[in-house]
């Protein structure tokens, strides 16, 4: 078995942040914050890069796995981007192996918090881990009210967590927040809802057919195509013509 390495000891946001800054690259963080659109009036606006790479934060998710959860909450609440999808990271590390009451506490902090999950990669690497498992089994009425939230990100958080559901085989939280969500006005939320749509159908193309038989003449257009993004050729033309 591989072993992992040390985890740092009880580490302050202080110290993660001074490291996050000192290892940044000033290039990748340019790039990442037109690639992540932080123009003003753009889905980002605003938000702050350093420039550290998925991998190198993934690495430092397990170095500072015993980070405090206050700490880690602090640490989300940074206006730096790669330091709240850090904290991210590790609260779902620290999700998995917590015990119930551990993980309800996570959880709660997770809704507390989401005016600081403000960008698709913090959201699609984190609702489907912390959110979705937490409901499994229980009521499901907080993804509801997530998929009715005001907050773009919210509804987001709603559309990704039934991804776990999906793998499973469940569609059925899917297939309710997709007609919730149908006629969103966001480009990201019609891309999320095309993307659960698509993984239901590699699950399971007629289910994913008979949700869009009713329903996909009334669909973005981004949405449709990432739906049937899989569809053999023709019936993906078929669908994009209006022809099914």
């Amino acid at each position: 078995m591989r072993q992992r390495g040390p985890e740092r000891p009880l580490a302050t946001t202080l110290e993660v942040i001074e490291r996050l800054r000192a290892i940044g690259d000033p290039e990748r963080a340019k790039a990442s914050q037109w690639y992540f659109k932080t123009g003003p009036g753009e889905y980002g606006e605003g938000d702050l890069f350093v420039g550290i790479p998925v991998p190198t934060l993934r690495k430092l998710a397990r170095e500072y796995g015993s980070l405090p959860l206050p700490e880690t909450v602090s640490l989300l609440r940074s206006e730096i981007h790669e330091a709240r999808l850090l904290a991210l990271l590790i609260l779902v590390s620290a999700y998995g192996r917590a015990n119930a009451a551990q993980q309800e506490e996570i959880f709660r902090l997770y809704l507390e918090n989401t005016r600081f999950i403000n960008n698709w990669d913090l959201v699609d690497s984190s609702a489907p881990y912390i959110v979705g498992p937490h409901l499994s089994g229980r009521s499901r009425e907080a993804l509801r009210a997530l998929a009715e939230s005001s907050l773009l990100w919210e509804r987001r958080i709603a559309a990704l967590a039934t991804f776990c559901y999906v793998k499973e085989g469940d569609f059925s939280e899917s297939l309710h927040i997709a007609v919730a969500l149908l006629r969103d006005p966001e480009d990201l939320i019609h891309k999320a809802i095309g993307w659960m749509l698509r993984e239901i159908g590699r699950k399971d193309q007629a289910v994913e057919e008979g949700f869009l038989k009713r329903h996909y003449r009334d669909m973005p257009r981004t949405m449709l195509r990432y739906a049937i993004e899989r569809f053999p050729e023709d019936l993906r033309r078929r669908y994009l013509k209006g022809e099914v």
